[in-house]
């Protein structure tokens, strides 16, 4: 395991190769043949992804048409063999046939966001009080603040009122039931 943490010049190395089109593995073998260190495939790939390097979580697609076309008609029909009892070749379909089309992409509809018409204070954590609303704002990066709505909250809830109908409906109550509660003290055997 190496350890410390990548230097410029390793990491710098690493994007350049991942600018080439290498794998992370073959990243890490170029990186440690030429500044004689021993990272790992596993600590290149995180590296990258620190470094905001990964695109996906999908590797990319080594097949030939070839092969996809042959995965895809053996998917179609598995238990396919030539005439003379072999397995079929691959890239060709039963009776000369194309390989089965891909399925077409079902459109997906666009998710409508709720909100609310009321205009947050954005206060900080440590500026909240008590009865203040802690709807939470921002935070959807790393170098994001989060920042509160801070208007009085409804009895019972963390929020205000009209965060407290975006979470949960116009129609919902308030989940706890205020009430008193009775103890009873038992001794431990």
């Amino acid at each position: 395991m190496q350890s410390g943490g990548w230097t410029p010049e390793h990491s710098q190395a690493l994007r350049e190769c991942l600018a080439r089109g290498v794998s992370f593995a073959r990243a890490a073998a170029e990186i440690n043949a030429r500044f004689g260190t021993f990272y790992t495939r596993s600590a290149a790939l995180g590296r990258g992804k620190r470094m905001g390097l990964m695109v996906s979580n999908r590797r990319p697609e080594r097949r030939s048409a070839a092969k996809a076309a042959a995965r895809a008609c053996k998917a179609a029909d598995p238990a396919r063999k030539t005439k003379a009892g072999r397995p079929a070749r691959s890239g060709s379909c039963r009776d000369g046939a194309p390989p089965p089309a891909e399925p077409a992409a079902i459109p997906t509809a666009q998710v409508q966001l709720r909100c609310v018409g009321i205009a947050p204070r954005l206060i900080s954590i440590v500026e909240l009080e008590p009865g203040d609303c802690r709807y939470p704002y921002g935070g959807d990066r790393d170098d994001d603040p989060i920042a509160f709505c801070g208007h009085p909250r409804r009895a019972g809830s963390s929020y205000c009122e009209p965060h407290f109908h975006l979470t949960r409906g116009i129609a919902a109550g308030s989940e706890r039931a205020v009430a008193p509660i009775a103890l009873r003290l038992v001794r431990a055997a």
